[in-house]
């Protein structure tokens, strides 16, 4: 069984006495403006983009934006890392998240801080398991999602809410 002070935690999907690192590469350019141009292994490029508030042109995401996109799709991949090494079933995943940043901190006052204060983030799960078994996933997807982690160690105070619905009320789809 497990040895970590908290039950809900399953047996790690690896083994913990083997350190295995595992790099990201992502190359970049930007032409003296705020859109950026950026390649991610072999994928179509993805760009990062201020709207006209704030300078920008609007074309794409901020970068804090593509943070909240990274956070619910690490969440996304966590969660059925998680499902499958319970035997969880579920039907689908349904993502709301928001964040706020005093905008005064990436202008450089001094004291405020350039990243976000806080946030929410909804997390629906459509599933048909006990309630036990559904707060042991969540309890699991937190411990392991790195990008919570990652805002988490910056101190940002996101509030999490998990839902559960039945798994035929999922009506989402992934193209």
């Amino acid at each position: 069984m497990n040895d970590m002070i908290d039950p809900e935690i399953i047996e790690p999907s690896i083994d913990p006495a083997t350190r295995k690192i595992g790099v990201r590469h992502v190359k970049a350019t930007n032409a003296a403006g705020t859109r950026t141009k950026i390649q991610v292994r072999d994928f179509a490029a993805v760009y990062t983009d201020e709207p006209a508030s704030l300078g920008g042109t609007n074309s794409a995401p901020s970068p804090l934006e593509t943070v909240l996109v990274a956070l619910v799709g690490c969440d996304g991949v966590i969660i059925n890392g998680v499902a499958k090494a319970m035997g969880f079933t579920y039907a689908g995943v349904d993502f709301a998240c928001q964040s706020q940043i005093d905008v005064r901190g990436p202008k450089g006052v001094p004291g405020i801080r350039p990243y976000f204060e806080s946030g929410s983030l909804e997390i629906t799960v459509y599933t048909d398991e006990p309630e036990h078994r559904f707060r042991q996933l969540c309890r699991n997807v937190e411990y392991r999602c790195p990008v919570m982690n990652l805002l988490a160690a910056a101190r940002v105070d996101m509030a999490v809410t998990w839902l559960q619905k039945p798994a035929l009320e999922y009506t989402g789809t992934v193209d």
